[in-house]
């Protein structure tokens, strides 16, 4: 069976490299005899693979010693309550920029622990634009924004100045880009676009801002610091993803690090873009300067000729280009691993729909 072009938001495509290396490591790890997914966390050859994953984040990220990197499990979506016990103070409050539903997510969650500001939000105009007109004064414990917003297709380009600390979700973005990552105090992003597969979230902080918020009965699984004091292995950590994600970072540094994969993501979206902006069939949800480069949200402007577009691609080998349920029409999703030439076949079907 030939490879799909795979352009699914998440689980998504990885370096085929990465495959491989998994594949073999489920049979046979590190010639011990042991599959990956039956090893002691404890063992020699395990705390090596999650010494090195922390490591090499700090090397891409260009990061020193005053941050810390974690493997964690239960997604983005447990971060959205983690940050908050950690970093809002008792009676404190904190400001959230609403850009989509993960976004909107995190604030549920925060306002469960505490007092949220809504800085900015693009939610009456269907999350079309990345809000821009706002400031963040030292009044907030911290400020959180979502860097990229998989469904409606848009990607903060800058991020602000701010008088407190800065958190970030770069869940679908993460290593896409060049980033000044020492403005951000903590950055966390499930595993499951760039980095691996779904099952474990890395959580980059700086050590510094914790212990500081008050909470006294804090869940132990809830708190940063239980974690770095037990080196991601607070409990079992998912061994697997990990290790997975290892191979990954490592194909994404030796073949040129965030610079060359930046350059690479770049040019899929300038492709894709070109022919929606130059076709009349096809139009994005958001507005041009926020477009994301990572999930291109588009839809047609003939229904009549759904059903022929829907089986060129499928025919074509595409794989994952359905839009998510709650907005429609297309997504093709370009992280990190996908190839140009996927992109290619996706700009020739669309060029052959008349």
């Amino acid at each position: 069976m030939s490879k799909k072009h795979n352009f699914s938001a998440g689980p998504c495509i990885l370096p085929q490299e990465v495959f491989e290396k998994s594949a073999e490591a489920i049979l046979d790890f590190n010639g011990i005899g042991l599959s990956i997914l039956e090893i002691s966390h404890r063992s020699k050859d395990f705390v090596a693979v999650m010494d090195e994953a922390r490591a090499i984040v700090k090397r891409l990220m260009n990061l020193g010693d005053d941050y810390e990197v974690l493997y964690l499990g239960g997604g983005a979506s447990l971060q959205f309550a983690m940050v908050p016990y950690n970093l809002m103070k008792v009676g404190g409050k904190a400001a959230y920029l609403d850009t989509g539903t993960w976004a909107a997510g995190a604030i549920k969650e925060a306002k469960k622990v505490g007092s949220v500001d809504i800085v900015g939000s693009s939610k009456e105009e269907n999350y079309s634009f990345i809000p821009k007109d706002y400031k963040i004064g030292a009044e907030y414990d911290y400020f959180h924004c979502t860097s990229n917003n998989t469904i409606y297709g848009t990607q903060m380009k800058t991020f602000p100045e701010v008088d407190t600390l800065m958190v970030c979700d770069m869940s679908s973005d993460i290593f896409s880009r060049q980033l000044d990552f020492s403005k951000f105090d903590l950055i966390y992003a499930g595993a499951q676009k760039n980095m691996g597969p779904a099952g474990v979230t890395l959580v980059v902080v700086k050590k510094e801002i914790l212990e500081k918020a008050g909470r006294e009965n804090m869940p132990s699984y809830f708190d940063y610091s239980q974690h770095i004091a037990k080196e991601s292995m607070y409990n079992t950590p998912p061994v697997f993803p990990v290790y997975a994600s290892l191979l990954t970072l490592q194909y994404l540094e030796k073949n040129g690090g965030i610079a060359a994969a930046e350059a690479r993501n770049e040019a899929k979206a300038k492709l894709l873009y070109d022919e929606i902006d130059s076709n009349p069939l096809f139009e994005t949800f958001c507005v041009k300067e926020d477009r994301s480069l990572m999930n291109v949200s588009f839809k047609l402007n003939d229904d009549s000729k759904k059903e022929e577009f829907d089986a060129a691609w499928k025919a074509a080998g595409i794989n994952g280009l359905n839009g998510h349920r709650s907005l429609g029409g297309y997504r093709a999703s370009m992280y990190n691993a996908l190839p140009i030439e996927s992109v290619q076949v996706l700009v020739d079907v669309m060029k052959s729909i008349k």
